[in-house]
């Protein structure tokens, strides 16, 4: 890093030229992990977990943009069914999990056990520790089968997150993003803190380790976030030859226009 970018302040806004620019750069390598994913049979893992308003979804949708949902698949799965509730814990996720040549992306995932589901009561303290203490087996597990898991937490501070509430009340298109779950959570700040500490202390193992994102200015953190994850995969930019359009068969030829009656055409208003 230069004597520039390390003396920059990060918590000052990002213009959105420079950030577009950056963020251009880092799906170009995006595309190429991708292809090196689909050529080798590799299966990732992408877990994104923070408070309610840290931009997990505005970091997964920078991330997916401009490449394949065939390759990259996001799963933000809803609360169980009553079904799954009495099924092994972490079994609606496994079934999610890649094959070869595919990266699937949780937006939040198990570890709603160590979150919200003990925050909110949703489970016993047992078997919140339970979780704990059987989580880092189960993620050995995932790397002896050869899966590459990076696990990301987005940190944002107090203020910033009430910020991005308020924002979320006042804006018609944002009040989607709230639920009365949303708005509890937002009351017990500091029984998340306490119960993310306790999930970092157990589960932040040699195999599979945290990466710890400052998410308090948006367009720095999806930068950084990204860049993080492509520097833990051992992709190769592909060596394809450049694709050429082949030519058109005049054979057949056929007048292949519309033809405007009995047909109904979308009004042109822009």
């Amino acid at each position: 890093m230069n004597k520039k970018h390390a003396e920059e302040d990060h918590s000052a806004k990002l213009g959105r030229r420079e950030y577009e620019a950056e963020l251009r750069k880092l799906q170009v390598e995006l595309c190429y992990l991708q292809s090196w994913v689909k050529k080798t049979g590799a299966r990732i893992v992408l877990v994104f977990e923070g408070r309610d308003a840290a931009g997990k979804g505005g970091l997964i949708k920078a991330l997916t943009e401009r490449v394949s949902p065939r390759v990259f698949r996001i799963n933000a799965l809803p609360a169980p069914s009553d079904r799954e509730k009495t099924q092994l814990y972490m079994q609606r996720y496994i079934q999610n999990f890649p094959a070869a040549g595919e990266i699937v992306i949780f937006d939040r995932s198990w570890y709603n056990r160590a979150g919200v589901d003990y925050v909110m009561g949703f489970c016993t303290p047992d078997q919140r520790d339970r979780f704990l203490e059987i989580c880092p087996l189960v993620e050995r597990w995932m790397a002896e089968s050869g899966i590459i898991l990076i696990k990301t937490w987005l940190e944002v501070g107090m203020d910033e997150q009430q910020r991005r509430f308020d924002a979320r009340v006042n804006d018609p298109l944002r009040q989607w993003k709230l639920s009365p779950m949303d708005l509890e959570s937002y009351s017990r700040w500091y029984d998340y803190s306490r119960a993310r500490d306790d999930m970092l202390e157990a589960t932040d193992v040699p195999h599979a380790r945290w990466n710890i994102l400052d998410s308090n200015n948006k367009r720095r953190a999806r930068l950084n976030g990204i860049a993080n994850i492509l520097s833990l995969i051992p992709y190769e930019k592909p060596k394809d030859d450049k694709v050429e359009l082949p030519k058109r068969s005049k054979k057949h030829a056929y007048d292949d226009v519309i033809k405007p009656a009995g047909r109904t055409f979308v009004p042109q208003n822009w």
